[in-house]
């Protein structure tokens, strides 16, 4: 069954042009042309993959990323006329997997697409009971954790930061999405404490905390688990 791929874009001609190539490329197109409509689709179409432009006409591209990271972790690769760094890290701070600005070329779109993809396969599946990453071992259903065999203590916030961190292999997770996810939106916690939990769980599961594998810092952005 061919990968579904929903465009979230309010250009129809761009929209359009993308849908042709997809379907090039054995992939099959949905689109939407508005936030709301989006959102609609990505709910009930279950796509494996959203390109998703970020100036939308009602519900903008950043409300529907951000929506969508509360109930999914579908890929999501932003499309925007907006160039500027700080445009590109507000993207990826709301849970997005990667950012390409207007105008740009349909072989890197799909060459992006690809990559994206790619990662998405290597991530465990998310109802998989058990995981096992180089030295480290995480039954989700026991809420167990081994390093080479040996069973260790995670209070329950690093087991789930450790979990979120897991099932996201590859992908940059910022502070403010793993404060989300794990801590609830609502809960008035200062961005430093991802940092110290981050710290905690370095040296419970790698084997040289000083010079971490698994959980690596990507540099004003966030942590990625090991790909």
């Amino acid at each position: 069954m061919a990968q579904r791929v929903l465009v979230i874009e309010d250009e129809s001609a761009i929209a359009e042009g993308l849908a042709y190539n997809l379907r090039q490329e054995g992939l099959e197109p949905l689109l939407a042309a508005d936030g709301d409509t989006g959102l609609q689709l990505a709910r009930t179409a279950k796509p494996d993959l959203i390109l998703l432009d970020l100036m939308l006409p009602g519900v903008g591209g950043l409300d529907v990323c951000r929506a969508l990271r509360r109930e999914s972790d579908v890929p999501i690769i932003m499309l925007t006329a907006k160039d500027s760094e700080i445009d590109k890290i507000v993207g990826l701070e709301v849970g997005a997997d990667d950012y390409i600005t207007k105008p740009f070329s349909v072989r890197e779109v799909l060459a992006r697409i690809r990559a994206v993809l790619r990662r998405a396969g290597n991530r465990p599946d998310g109802d998989a009971e058990e995981v096992q990453v180089d030295h480290l071992a995480i039954n989700f259903a026991k809420h167990a954790v081994t390093v080479d065999g040996r069973p260790i203590t995670l209070s329950p916030k690093e087991f789930d930061l450790l979990k979120i961190l897991i099932r996201n292999r590859g992908r940059v997770m910022t502070r403010d999405l793993l404060l989300d996810r794990v801590w609830g939106e609502d809960a008035f916690v200062e961005p430093r404490t991802v940092d110290v939990h981050i710290r905690w769980l370095r040296e419970k599961i790698e084997q040289d905390p000083s010079h971490p594998v698994l959980i690596q810092t990507v540099r004003g952005a966030g942590y990625r688990f090991k790909d």
